[in-house]
């Protein structure tokens, strides 16, 4: 596997990189296709690259942009990434770009998962770059090892971009871009903070044992960028 690790002194650093980063990757998906997509992850943890990233300038009209999981909430509950994206990232000049949210009106994302999914294959795929977060029990995007659905969500042969996801020691029904969808893109980014975030990834990453989510996916993607500052 092909994997940079870079750190960072403070996330400050980390988040203006990352930004330049992603923003320089979308500027040449639009220069050499004419468009770009961008998937992000939720939680506290991107808010300032969201700040730094919606500074960039570029042609943000030329840009779709979506979530890899989401909480099966209303878009404007506290807990909701979509609400986190739209008061961070979707203002001034990136309220330009095409959002494509994976929330539907249904009451489960067991419902909902296909309208969603037929939403999401009007964005340019592979994703052009998307990014990833992890959390402390190895789980990336709403890929928890807790779930049920976890197994079907991972296996390198499922054909669908979408899961809905139950885990049992998260709160809220999720919906959650596939293992094979997140490993198809061109880029793939992960953003980690903090000294415990960094043990269990390099752990996960080091067993030879059943892997977590956050190894199956870069193991599947067989390339991946870190992030990391304490």
């Amino acid at each position: 596997m092909n994997i940079h690790f870079n750190e960072y002194e403070s996330r400050v650093d980390l988040d203006i990189c990352l930004a330049r980063e992603i923003a320089a990757s979308l500027e040449q998906a639009i220069a050499e296709r004419g468009a770009a997509s961008l998937a992000v992850s939720g939680g506290k943890t991107p808010i300032g690259m969201f700040q730094q990233l919606r500074q960039m300038r570029l042609d943000w009209d030329k840009v779709w942009i979506t979530l890899v999981d989401d909480r099966w909430l209303p878009v404007d509950h506290p807990d909701s990434n979509e609400r986190l994206v739209r008061e961070h990232l979707l203002k001034y000049q990136v309220a330009a770009a095409h959002f494509v949210s994976l929330k539907s009106a249904d009451a489960t994302p067991e419902a909902g998962v296909a309208e969603v999914e037929a939403r999401l294959r009007a964005i340019p795929q592979p994703f052009d770059v998307l990014m990833l977060g992890m959390g402390e029990d190895g789980h990336t995007a709403s890929l928890f090892p807790c779930s049920f659905e976890v197994g079907a969500a991972t296996a390198p042969d499922n054909p669908a971009l979408l899961a809905a996801v139950n885990p049992v020691s998260a709160p809220y029904p999720r919906i959650s871009l596939t293992l094979p969808a997140i490993a198809q893109a061109r880029k793939l980014l992960l953003h980690l903070a903090g000294a415990n975030k960094k043990t269990v990834f390099q752990a996960a990453m080091d067993s030879s044992g059943p892997r977590l989510p956050i190894a199956q996916v870069i193991a599947a993607a067989g390339a991946c960028r870190i992030y990391w500052a304490e």
